[in-house]
């Protein structure tokens, strides 16, 4: 059974930096696409970054482009989130996933493990 474990949330102020780290294991990692996804309190799931299996292509959500970026470990089964440059608007939980394929997904049905989450709050 693949479980992901995400660390490294926290209290932030506006322009501050986190690094989100999620750790998998019970199951292969290096051939699937990760992604990092994040829930505001009483708002819906959305989409934050992907990378493929081989970290040859990353995407973005448009509000975090040239803030976050997305990395992954294969010899360490880890995959990380380097936030800059936070605003309020990004406190949310962060969810890490991991997809279906090997090739990068903005969409939640193309995943189908999910992390607990890690709170991160940005105070303004």
């Amino acid at each position: 059974q693949v479980q992901l474990v995400e660390s490294g949330g926290g209290l932030v102020q506006t322009g501050g930096s986190l690094r989100l780290s999620c750790a998998a294991s019970g199951g292969t990692f290096s051939s699937y696409a990760m992604g990092w996804f994040r829930q505001p309190t009483g708002k819906e799931r959305e989409f934050v970054a992907a990378i493929s299996w081989s970290s040859g292509s990353a995407r973005y959500a448009d509000s975090v482009k040239g803030r976050f970026t997305i990395s992954r470990d294969n010899a360490k089964n880890k995959v990380y989130l380097q936030m800059n440059s936070l605003k309020p608007e990004d406190t949310a939980v962060y969810y890490c996933a991991r997809a279906r394929y090997g090739s990068t997904s903005s969409y939640m049905k193309d995943y189908d493990y999910w992390g607990q989450g890690t709170q991160v709050t940005v105070s303004s």
